[in-house]
């Protein structure tokens, strides 16, 4: 979470999914912000306390080891374990940059669904995210945008 009012949507989203036992990070924002208070609240109930990218790595290591790089035999970018919403994200992203909207309506999936990939796919090395809340298949074919 990076932002919410403490009515949000995107709280009692958060609630529910520690309620689940899902992980949830939550970066703090200035006391004076009215939609940092959300993200407060998550933290002082339990949400993990986000500063940089590293919390998020340090925290979900037993869970990124599981995503090792490909077998030989498996398609690249795909580790052996990743179930098949992964390699239907993969498939629906191509080679060109895309943004988020576009791998939704390609995809199939919900908008929550694919940033929580793109997030997994991007630390994996996947992917790697552009400007402009593009994203792109990390490999052989570069984006000129970097």
């Amino acid at each position: 979470m990076v932002e919410a009012s403490l009515r949000s949507g995107a709280l009692i989203t958060a609630r529910h999914a520690m309620d689940q036992g899902r992980e949830v990070f939550a970066i703090p924002g200035s006391i004076h912000n009215p939609v940092a208070r959300g993200c407060h609240y998550l933290i002082r109930n339990g949400a993990k306390l986000v500063e940089t990218a590293a919390d998020i790595v340090e925290e979900l290591t037993g869970l990124l080891a599981s995503l090792q790089a490909p077998e030989e035999g498996v398609q690249e970018g795909i580790a052996p374990e990743m179930d098949a919403e992964y390699a239907q994200l993969l498939a629906a992203m191509g080679w060109d940059p895309v943004d988020t909207d576009t791998l939704v309506g390609r995809s199939g999936l919900t908008m929550g669904e694919v940033s929580s990939m793109l997030l997994m796919l991007e630390l994996q090395g996947s992917v790697r995210a552009l400007s402009g809340g593009r994203y792109q298949k990390a490999g052989k074919k570069r984006s000129v945008d970097t």
